[in-house]
């Protein structure tokens, strides 16, 4: 049987035994035959019933053992004929050789030998060959299977899973969201109401939100005049997703009915257990929508993810300096209590990130403290370049531009880097600063995207701003004034203004205009500014070649691109779609090209019925609702205009819904 126990080695030292026992009654009846007779009779007896009783042990074990292997055979072929796994043998040609009963009563089929696995299931089919795989979720006439496959053996099992998914998804769905809701410009509107209408507007506001939240099974409630809470869950959230929410058009629409002009803004928490992290998540949501200028929502989960709806409209101007006074102040302090200011733009820093960093820099002189402008001298286009030039004239101002590695040796525990014109590491000039730096102050007008700079001491953004040179020059009219501003630090910020204003044709507000004038007050040259703006030949025609490429998609849409392998400057690409959008029947430009980075760039712009900033973000990149940008790392131009399309049909599809 070639088992031990088959072998029956009990019997070798019961051998040995009796042939002792046989030998010591030997030697005891020569010596005492009475005594060695008896003696042996009590040992043969003995040895006889040992033997029978071991013979007999052995008989019983070996029928328990065979009743046994009778009974696991018979369990285990009705085990595999009816237990609810199903199981598939296939050949190396992927043909189904023997499946169990589960298998036919799932696809309900009879004749399963012989046939394709793709009969079965074509995912299972198309991943059967993979090395890696092990395990797969397939869905087979509506019930849902995890299927593991043992390649030695070539079986597949098939387990079903319909139950579990549906518990999970059940679980999921019904987890708890908060969100809270911002009316953004309810202080303004209401500042001259009497308390009739303000009671009126707020009847009405609140009407709108409790019939959209009773619509959809939303728990609201009113907690301040311009804020309600929102309890839902995730089931409901997706359902709100998918119609885009629509509140936000509802609330926009109605009230502009009513000459109110109200938006609302709506930060969302989700996808966590804890109460006190999906708060903190709405409000976190809240905070970066009113950072990108309102009107949106922001879905906000725990692992960072945001996602955006909204943003159809420009944010409203503030008509209140307040807010410019209290943060020009709390700058000055900060600059007071550092032992030096480094000012720190974007990469290719253009003039309004040039502008503002002067004119923060200037702020530091005015307080008596060390300033320093980080500039990446190798990276210029044309016109900071000839900008640059003027400023070398001026020896003690030019010493004050240094390069990043030169910033980097100067620094120490005290000193205050502000950023300007961005708002997200990856995009600064040296991103080791800011890892460096203990005190941090960020002064930006584009809207707030999903990177943004860690801990920061102060945040200054105003995405209705015309550009950051505006913000720093409102700054500037509060700070003390032991050092007036100098000619070329006015022209600079001016240049700034007017380059992101398109010559105050876009993005230009009252407050722009109040900045120009103080600046022109301040000794700004426009003349110079045409002079540093100026471009050359080569440039003009190589827009031109690209404005050549022009193609409409949508109605009011167009797209054009680079020459293949032709490295573009990122401004060049910036003022082709600016050119674009000044043509007629154009309301929204992209232009594609290639960068020196070896990526390539798009460069978008609309006049507002399109907001550009949300499709770049869906490509990585972001901006305002009317300029934006972004940068794929793809081979070649038709593959990123080919995502571009896409992205665009899938903006324009929603913003329909």
């Amino acid at each position: 049987m070639g088992t031990l126990f088959r072998k029956r080695p009990i019997r070798y030292p019961l051998l040995i035994l009796s042939l002792l026992m046989t030998a010591s009654i030997i030697a005891l009846i020569m010596w005492k035959p009475v005594i060695g007779v008896i003696y042996g009779i009590l040992v043969l007896t003995t040895a006889i019933i040992t033997w029978k009783y071991e013979k007999n042990t052995y008989d019983e074990t070996e029928k328990h053992i065979a009743m046994l292997s009778y009974r696991l055979e018979n369990v285990g072929e009705k085990a595999l004929l009816e237990m609810p796994i199903g199981i598939i043998l296939i050949d190396d040609s992927s043909l189904i050789e023997w499946a169990n009963p589960f298998i036919k009563r799932m696809l309900e089929d009879e004749s399963l030998i012989g046939r394709d696995l793709s009969y079965v299931s074509d995912e299972l089919s198309n991943f059967i060959n993979h090395e890696d795989f092990n395990d797969l979720n397939i869905t087979i006439k509506n019930r849902q299977y995890r299927v593991f496959h043992k390649q030695d053996e070539k079986l597949l099992y098939f387990f079903d899973i319909t139950e579990q998914v549906e518990i999970e998804e059940l679980y999921y769905e019904d987890r708890t969201v908060l969100a809270v809701l911002f009316i953004d410009n309810y202080d303004e509107i209401t500042q001259g109401m009497n308390d009739q209408s303000r009671s009126q507007m707020n009847t009405l506001v609140t009407s709108l939100v409790n019939k959209w939240g009773s619509q959809h099974d939303i728990y609201i409630k009113r907690i301040s005049s311009d804020r309600f809470m929102a309890v839902m869950n995730e089931s409901i959230l997706a359902n709100l997703e998918s119609k885009k929410f629509a509140i936000l058009d509802d609330i926009r629409e109605i009230t502009a009915q009513q000459n109110l002009s109200l938006t609302l803004s709506i930060g969302v928490g989700a996808g966590s257990p804890s109460l006190t992290e999906l708060g903190e998540l709405a409000q976190s949501s809240l905070d970066l929508v009113l950072g990108r200028g309102g009107d949106q929502v922001a879905i906000k989960q725990p692992d960072g993810k945001v996602k955006f709806y909204g943003g159809k409209t420009n944010p409203v101007e503030k008509r209140t300096r307040v807010r410019a006074r209290v943060i020009s102040h709390a700058l000055r302090d900060l600059i007071q209590d550092s032992d030096q200011v480094f000012v720190m733009g974007h990469k290719m820093p253009d003039m309004d990130a040039i502008g503002a960093s002067m004119g923060v820099r200037k702020m530091a002189d005015m307080n008596k403290v060390d300033g320093y402008v980080v500039i990446d001298f190798e990276h210029l286009d044309n016109s900071t370049n000839r900008l640059m030039q003027v400023v070398k004239e001026k020896s003690e101002l030019y010493d004050r531009f240094l390069s990043p590695e030169t910033v980097l040796s100067k620094m120490t525990e005290k000193s205050l880097v502000v950023v300007v014109d961005t708002h997200k590491p990856s995009m600064t000039i040296d991103e080791r600063i800011i890892n460096k730096a203990s005190k941090i102050v960020v002064i930006d007008h584009h809207r707030r995207g999903e990177e943004f700079i860690d801990s920061p001491m102060l945040v200054y953004m105003e995405p209705y701003a015309s550009s950051t040179a505006e913000l720093v020059t409102e700054l500037l009219e509060y700070q003390p004034k032991h050092d007036k501003m100098t000619m070329l630090e006015a022209t600079a910020l001016l240049a700034g203004i007017i380059v992101d204003t398109k010559s105050f044709t876009l993005r230009t507000g009252a407050r722009t205009f109040e900045a120009a004038s103080y600046l022109r007050t301040n000794g700004a040259d426009t003349v110079l500014v045409q002079k540093i703006l100026k471009e050359d030949l080569n440039t003009y025609l190589e827009r031109a070649q690209i404005v050549k490429t022009t193609e409409f998609i949508h109605e009011g849409v167009v797209i054009a691109h680079g020459e293949k392998g032709q490295i573009y400057n990122s401004v060049l690409i910036a003022q082709t779609a600016d050119i674009l959008l000044s043509m007629k029947d154009i309301t929204a430009s992209f232009v594609v090209a290639h960068r020196s980075d070896g990526k390539i760039g798009i460069s978008a712009r609309s006049l507002g019925e399109m907001n550009v900033q949300v499709v770049m973000e869906a490509l990585g990149g972001g901006g305002h609702l009317t300029n934006a940008a972004t940068q794929l790392e793809v081979h070649t131009i038709e593959e990123a205009i080919s995502r571009l399309k896409d992205t665009i049909e899938d903006v324009l599809e929603g913003s329909k819904e």
